[in-house]
């Protein structure tokens, strides 16, 4: 079976500075691994590679068997992405947002208003997005995200601002789904994801680490 994620000598670098790698990975469909590791570890330029936001500086990459830097636009239908700020039009109200994306997609926008029910923001879909809370706008991102049913999702920090009732809502999400997400919160980390990968440096620290943080 091909996998979900296949990267090999991964490299990203701004400048003389290198951000990640290489860095070697293996993610089959169906698994789910949360990236641990502190600030500036590299998390957020590995999922950028993993969500096609950005391409590497060296490596391959392959998604779905697919080569991520030279197939983007083929595999943009097949991926869910949260970064690390919601990146939502704030001036668009909450349907608008979904139908906005709907539509990108290619789709029908009867499903919007059952997926904004899904993340407890039906009340608010014509609220526009800056008058929601940082707590809403995260919801409003993870719907947006899995909306068009992805394959693979890759969410930096997801739970941001989430309350208790929001983070039993992530788990919704992303169950029975390809799952990649960097996270500080170990509990989450073991909650959702049966794998972890520590960087450190921008390299991997190696499963044995990652595992021990899994089960602290």
């Amino acid at each position: 079976m091909t996998p979900a994620v296949r990267a090999h000598g991964l490299v990203q670098r701004f400048g003389e500075r290198i951000a990640l790698g290489p860095l070697d990975l293996v993610l089959n469909s169906g698994e789910r691994i949360a990236v641990l590791g502190g600030n500036g570890a590299g998390k957020t330029s590995l999922l950028r590679l993993l969500a096609t936001a950005a391409r590497p500086a060296a490596g391959r990459l392959e998604l779905f068997g697919l080569d991520a830097a030279r197939q983007r636009d083929r595999l943009r239908a097949r991926l869910g992405y949260v970064g690390h700020q919601p990146g939502l039009h704030p001036a668009l109200t909450v349907r608008e947002t979904l139908e906005l994306f709907a539509t990108l997609h290619g789709m029908g926008k009867e499903g919007v208003g059952e997926q904004l029910e899904v993340v407890g923001l039906g009340r608010l879909a014509g609220q526009r997005v800056d008058r929601l809370s940082r707590g809403q706008q995260q919801r409003l991102a993870l719907a947006r995200a899995v909306l068009h049913d992805p394959e693979l999702l890759v969410l930096d920090e997801p739970d941001a601002s989430l309350d208790a009732e929001g983070r039993g809502l992530l788990g919704q999400l992303v169950r029975g789904r390809t799952l990649v997400m960097a996270t500080h919160d170990r509990a989450l980390a073991r909650e959702l994801c049966g794998r972890g990968l520590l960087l450190h440096g921008g390299r991997d620290a190696g499963d044995p680490w990652a595992l021990r943080l899994m089960e602290a």
